[in-house]
């Protein structure tokens, strides 16, 4: 089993095509390319965190015909286009994995639970358009060739990065 974070997927939103200036020629084929490169990589028993605008679709059922589509098992976290979600998904999901402690939210923050101990945030929500503090990933699919990003991944670009500003010593 492994994780895998992703965000920004916009399935069913044909503007999204133009607004991001995603390569693909219609809502159809960015639907299937998005799916086939989430499967390439994403096993059966892995998990995903969807860190929100999953789909425009309005109804719980279109986006879940989405989901089976998918492999994985699916943690979907509210974001600003979520309009199938009801009041029991979360705006931020958090989980020490390992060594790390990770915070998922929509949005990018300034500073997140347990910032001051190096905790990581992975956001989407600003299509790679926003600058990343510290220890924080915009894992949206505009970032990463329109593939989920892996914990292992994650945990490489992090390695690279500078600790959090407010970081107090242990």
């Amino acid at each position: 089993m492994k994780y895998f974070f992703t965000s920004d997927e916009h399935y069913g939103h044909t503007n999204i095509i133009k607004y991001c200036d995603r390569p693909f020629k219609n809502v159809d084929d960015m639907d299937t390319e998005i799916i086939k490169r989430h499967n390439e990589v994403v096993g059966d028993e892995d998990i995903v965190i969807h860190a929100g605008d999953f789909t425009m679709r309005k109804n719980a059922r279109e986006a879940k015909n989405y989901m089976k589509r998918l492999n994985g098992m699916h943690i979907f976290i509210r974001g600003s286009h979520d309009y199938w979600m009801d009041n029991s998904y979360h705006e931020i999901w958090e989980k020490q994995i390992g060594d790390n402690y990770i915070v998922v939210c929509h949005y990018a923050m300034r500073v997140w639970a347990k910032s001051h101990y190096n905790s990581w945030q992975l956001f989407g929500h600003s299509h790679g358009k926003l600058e990343e503090i510290e220890k924080q990933i915009d894992v949206g699919v505009d970032t990463h060739n329109f593939y989920p990003y892996s914990l292992d991944e994650i945990q490489k670009i992090m390695n690279k990065k500078a600790d959090n500003f407010n970081l107090i010593n242990k």
